[in-house]
């Protein structure tokens, strides 16, 4: 089985890596592109380890003796710090359905909880039922909010809730 590690400059090759592959292999589920972020300079990178894993947010990702194959990243709401969201949620094809998606919800919910989170709320797209059945078996509930997704305005973005 994987093992969950914290975002930090020595993963800074992983971290691009999975995230990379993550917005390749599911575009729509994400608020970025592939083409976007491939553009991105190691500095760029660099800066995103730094902001992805600080006071307000963390992020972990999978790995599988050396190869990166899920990700995961919450942050805090600046407006409700009792709020934090699921972002960045991504788990290589290879490894679906073996337990790795639950184990990385768990870690942003267990650091969101130590943190003062109260709630997790995330976004899923009407394209990806799949995701949307996970959420559901993990507890989350549908808010009623919906927004446009970004990258394609025929797609609808879900708001999930889970209360901690």
């Amino acid at each position: 089985m994987p093992t969950l590690e914290q975002l930090s400059l020595r993963l800074i090759k992983e971290f691009k890596t999975v995230r990379l592959r993550a917005l390749e292999d599911t575009p729509s589920a994400f608020g970025s592109t592939y083409l976007k972020e491939s553009q991105l300079s190691d500095e760029d990178w660099r800066k995103r380890v730094t902001t992805w894993n600080s006071n307000s947010g963390a992020c972990y990702i999978a790995m599988d003796k050396s190869e990166p194959c899920g990700i995961i990243a919450s942050y805090f709401d600046k407006a409700d710090p009792q709020r934090a969201y699921v972002a960045s949620m991504w788990v290589a094809p290879a490894y679906r359905r073996t337990g790795l998606g639950t184990m990385l919800m768990d870690a942003v919910q267990g650091w969101a909880r130590n943190h003062g989170a109260v709630e997790l709320r995330l976004m899923v797209t009407s394209s990806n039922p799949i995701a949307t059945a996970f959420y559901h078996r993990l507890g989350y509930t549908f808010t009623g909010n919906t927004e446009p997704y970004p990258n394609d305005p025929a797609l609808v973005e879900y708001e999930m809730v889970k209360y901690l």
